[in-house]
């Protein structure tokens, strides 16, 4: 069976992964917006048949068989739970949630309507990832003892744009944290200890953020992410016997080296995406899982899900943010 995909949301990350999975040969029969002219505009940049005026008629559309949420933070559960209602598959973009309530809530209504949700944290299914997991468990750098993650970027400091405003989930945390958030959970497992500290923006949401994981495993993962500095992304894992040092930028389809504890190469790892950006990896795999009959992806669970959304609560209670949508 082919799935037909439609987007919800017609901004400029919808634009990438429509492009990257028609490069592999995927269908994307429409998209939604609350601005029809917006959805019309789109679909004629991007060669989609159809455009809609709003988000009922987008998931209502007999031509959708999936639906891919790429709209604000604050919205992914309303969007998600209206796609499901509807009987369609659900790719969410991350991060999948404002909360672990919310993400619960999505992925019960997923398991009692019988349809797949996955996260769309892009990282999660590409072939470097799964060569990153293949080596971390072959034990070629020992016991991990430390993971470090950085995702900056100097983004707009107008206090309207959606990144620095609270109601529309703005910080840097679950922009940019996520990332590095994720790549621990992945890597490592769900933590037993969280510590966090921020710096706040005169808005009220973090512009910066350092967390420290403790893992059952004695390992410690230490993250950071900002709105405001430009930096290398990087991403490296130091073990008892060697080293993984992953390129910029680490959660984009790329490169690492192995190393032992002398610093030779033991391995080089290269993705070759053939032009595409990467995106197309996780609209493949919710494709497979929908066509193999499971409910959910091993690379990105439901559980999985909720811990990383757990995780993050737990780092927004210590800094001091709470957004407004969550009363």
């Amino acid at each position: 069976m082919t799935l037909r995909w439609g987007i919800l949301g017609a901004g400029g990350i919808a634009s990438t992964f429509t492009s990257d999975l028609q490069g592999v040969g995927l269908t994307v029969s429409a998209v939604g917006s609350r601005d029809l002219g917006k959805a019309r505009a789109f679909a004629d940049r991007v060669g989609v048949p159809g455009a809609h005026g709003s988000y009922d008629d987008l998931v209502a559309d007999p031509e959708v068989d999936v639906v891919y949420v790429a709209t604000p933070h604050p919205f992914h559960a309303e969007n998600a739970l209206l796609a499901i209602a509807a009987g369609k598959h659900v790719l969410v973009e991350k991060a999948f949630t404002v909360n672990a309530a919310e993400a619960e809530s999505v992925y019960t209504a997923a398991r009692r309507a019988g349809v797949v949700v996955l996260e769309a944290m892009w990282t999660r299914y590409t072939p470097q990832s799964a060569r990153l997991r293949a080596v971390v468990s072959s034990g070629v750098i020992g016991e991990v003892r430390l993971l470090t993650a950085v995702h900056v970027q100097s983004l707009p400091t107008d206090p309207r744009h959606r990144l620095n405003d609270p109601a529309l989930g703005g910080g840097a945390l679950l922009d940019l944290g996520v990332y590095p958030v994720s790549f621990a959970h992945d890597l490592l497992g769900p933590p037993e200890g969280v510590t966090a500290t921020a710096t706040l923006s005169d808005q009220g949401v973090d512009a910066r953020v350092g967390i420290q994981l403790g893992h059952a495993s004695g390992a410690t993962s230490q993250l950071y992410a900002a709105l405001d500095t430009s930096g290398r992304n990087t991403a490296s894992l130091l073990g008892t016997a060697g080293r993984i040092d992953v390129d910029d930028t680490f959660y984009a389809p790329g490169g690492f080296t192995v190393r032992d504890g002398d610093g030779a190469v033991i391995e080089r790892f290269d993705a070759d995406e053939g032009g595409l950006r990467g995106m197309q990896h996780q609209a493949l795999e919710l494709e497979r899982v929908v066509a193999a009959g499971g409910s959910e992806s091993p690379l990105l669970t439901a559980a999985d899900g909720v811990e990383v959304m757990r995780t993050m609560d737990e780092v927004r209670r210590q800094i001091g943010v709470r957004y407004p949508s969550e009363g």
